[in-house]
């Protein structure tokens, strides 16, 4: 790269990233950070258009960029169901969870489950959630922001050293600076820089598709459609085969139970809506992001498919950089820095925001509750402070060791998640629509549904894929819970009540909005179903 392009980008890097930095300080630094509302829950002041676009970023970071670009690359748009089934589960999450968690007051998902089962469950699954944070995402959002900036900036050819170096430097620069936001400011700065850098991926994501079918079309970026069409057209059928990496029939077994999960009982997303100012804004934000999860395929799919028109079949093999040599092969280098600051700001979006969730859940679940049950708000925050730094540390250290995953990052990423998610989910969905499920059945069935999918993805070679045992652990979890409450029947419970701590006012558009949601998710595969 020529000496003024590298000024310019550098310069456009730090430019941006220092930009989202004084905007949040801006933003906040009138707030009190030092009590429990204030730094887990913004304050309970987050509108819809925040609680969207943090729930976006915190659920798109470069895991999606490089891992589904790369997996669509390789298989084809089968793989938007991911993202377009997303919307249904946060219609049920505005319609439905989302106004019974804001009606009890909660801070955190664990303290549902102490109400409705006992203070072990509470426990057990916060124990849960902090290891899957620290195992599973964390070190895979900082890898493969890694990799991506490696890829496109040559950062090991700038300092000089191995690549191996250049990404292990990479990780712990990123990793400490996504901290500082999460451990200083607490949820709303995460929320409010979100915001910039929601409005930054949309741009950035989006050039890339636009000014790659620009160039392939001469000039006519619907001509350049045509002719990826007609290069591979296979590659846009969203019906997966049984073969296929993901089948359609998991639509119907283990994918509809992950995006539940994921959408309405994880701590790290719905964090956001517990944090809104009222119930209307809390149904905004959940439905805007449902709107947003049916584009998102634009700049997380379609790429990947570009890409096997650019590349064809050379990357096969290495499937995670097809979208970093996309970007080098589409984008000018003066945008450089600016696209670098976007890819870090999808990486410290997801990784700071899980470190909140993780404070969160930690010090309101764990210290609170088994190691100083009369702790004062101030502790509670330095506690939370203090064991983000040590998840952040962990994770930069772990991050090395997820490289080289045969099926591609994103898809590591989901069989990973699926040792913690489905558990959770059958105790969670079992809690709210069964009341004679005991705390017994519910702790037996979690460590049930944990063996049994360890063996059949990690030990035991079966001959299903990953998605169809989500569905079958669900429902083993569900027999077991219900069994072992027939020995150990459910005990009286304090019950789903607590302090409204918002306005509880329905948005009034909820319904039609989530009516088009419905029809525009039915509409895509009609559409491109078996193209």
């Amino acid at each position: 790269m020529p000496l003024s392009s590298t000024i310019i980008a550098a310069s456009s890097f730090v430019g941006f990233t220092l930009f989202v930095g004084i905007y949040a300080w801006i933003r906040m630094r009138n707030d009190n950070l030092s009590t429990k509302d204030g730094y887990f829950l913004g304050g309970r002041s987050l509108t819809g258009g925040v609680i969207a676009a943090s729930m976006i970023m915190t659920n798109i970071s470069t895991e999606h960029l490089i891992g589904m670009n790369g997996s669509a690359y390789k298989n084809g748009f089968v793989i938007i169901a991911w993202e377009v089934t997303s919307a249904l589960a946060l219609i049920v999450a505005a319609v439905y969870f989302v106004p019974r968690y804001l009606s009890m007051g909660l801070t955190t998902i664990p303290e549902y489950l102490e109400r409705r089962f006992d203070k072990g469950t509470r426990s057990l699954i916060a124990l849960f959630l902090l290891v899957s944070f620290a195992v599973t995402l964390l070190p895979i959002v900082l890898y493969t922001g890694a990799i991506n900036l490696e890829s496109i900036f040559n950062i090991s050819g700038i300092l000089g050293v191995d690549r191996g170096t250049g990404l292990w430097v990479t990780v712990v620069i990123v990793g400490c600076l996504g901290a500082a936001y999460a451990i200083i400011g607490g949820l709303k700065a995460v929320s409010v820089s979100d915001v910039i850098y929601g409005y930054g991926l949309l741009f950035g994501g989006l050039l890339i598709p636009v000014l790659a079918l620009v160039y392939i079309g001469e000039g006519n970026p619907l001509q350049g459609v045509t002719k990826v069409f007609e290069y591979s057209p296979a590659k846009f059928n969203v019906i997966g085969e049984e073969d296929s990496v993901l089948p359609f029939s998991t639509l119907f077994t283990g994918l509809i139970i992950n995006q539940l999960y994921f959408w309405c009982m994880n701590q790290t997303i719905v964090q956001r809506a517990l944090g809104a100012k009222n119930l209307k804004e809390a149904q905004r934000g959940l439905l805007y992001t449902g709107l947003l999860k049916i584009l998102v395929p634009f700049i997380i799919v379609l790429p990947g498919v570009i890409g096997y028109y650019y590349f064809h079949d050379a990357y096969y093999d290495n499937q995670d950089m097809v979208y970093p040599e996309l970007v080098k092969h589409v984008l000018p280098m003066p945008l450089w820095g600016l696209f670098a600051a976007v890819i870090v700001g999808a990486v410290l979006s997801t990784f700071n925001a899980v470190l909140n969730s993780a404070s969160t859940i930690f010090s309101i679940d764990i210290y609170q509750q088994l190691i100083k049950k009369d702790a004062e708000e101030k502790r509670l925050v330095k506690m939370g402070r203090l064991v983000a730094t040590l998840l952040a540390a962990t994770s930069i250290t772990a991050a090395p060791f997820v490289a080289d995953a045969p099926e591609g990052l994103y898809q590591l990423l989901q069989e990973l998640n699926g040792i913690f998610f489905i558990p959770i989910a059958s105790i969670m969905i079992g809690g709210f629509f069964f009341k004679s499920i005991s705390a017994q059945g519910a702790k037996t069935a979690l460590f049930t549904g944990l063996v049994f999918y360890v063996s059949c993805t990690f030990i035991f070679e079966v001959n299903l894929h990953f998605v169809h045992i989500w569905g079958i652990e669900f429902l083993l979890n569900m027999a077991v819970m219900l069994g072992i409450s027939r020995f150990y029947p459910a005990k009286p419970i304090a019950g789903e009540t607590g302090s409204t701590a918002v306005p509880m006012e329905e948005w009034r558009y909820t319904r039609p909005f989530a009516v088009v949601l419905v029809i525009v998710t039915l509409a895509i595969y009609l559409l491109l179903g078996n193209v």
